[in-house]
């Protein structure tokens, strides 16, 4: 009996050991944990014209489009070389016909090198447009897209800013019925 608790006690006191020395990937970012981030992003978006098409009031040839300015807040959750996260969205819109843009969307993909992330995302998005009115509802519909972040290093910027700080970003999503081409690049600060 006393050799078996001697030997759960020194397995158990190894458990911590090799937890920590695999907290961390080789170049000294999280494998595990939680990845809170913010961000500021740009872009553009374009709804399709057919009348239908989720947006009740849209005739054919009555293209909606606009430029963005979104603001980004989420956490990541690093799985290895995978993670999952949730973010959510506020977009006002700076030109064109869409006054506001909303979400909230789920994502999932793989870590590449010391700052990368490739992702997809899916969840739902919420859009007000100027030409409907102030008092115009909000279209909501299923939205989905691919994107990726990388660190300044990956582009030559080696001293700019540490492993776990500015990442850019760059992504394309659509939303459902409305057949929407939306690319957006931004900054996204990780801490």
């Amino acid at each position: 009996m006393n050799k078996l608790l001697v030997a759960a006690f020194a397995v158990a006191s190894l458990i911590p050991t090799v937890a920590s020395a695999q907290d961390t990937t080789a170049d000294g970012s999280r494998k595990f944990g939680i990845d809170p981030y913010v961000g500021l992003m740009g872009g553009y978006e374009g709804f399709e014209s057919n009348p239908g098409g989720g947006i009740p009031s849209s005739v054919r040839g009555d293209r909606l489009k606009g430029g963005l300015v979104e603001g980004v807040a989420g956490v990541n959750i690093p799985i290895g070389a995978f993670f999952v996260g949730a973010e959510g969205h506020a977009a006002k819109g700076f030109t064109g016909d869409i006054d506001w843009e909303y979400g909230v969307h789920g994502r999932a993909g793989v870590r590449a090198g010391e700052t990368g992330l490739f992702y997809g995302k899916v969840g739902y998005r919420w859009v007000n447009f100027d030409r409907y009115g102030t008092d115009s509802r909000d279209f909501g519909r299923i939205s989905y897209g691919i994107g990726g972040e990388f660190g300044p290093k990956a582009i030559g910027l080696d001293g700019l800013v540490k492993k776990e700080g500015v990442r850019f970003r760059t992504e394309i999503t659509t939303t459902g019925d409305f057949n929407t081409v939306r690319p957006m690049f931004g900054v996204i600060g990780h801490f």
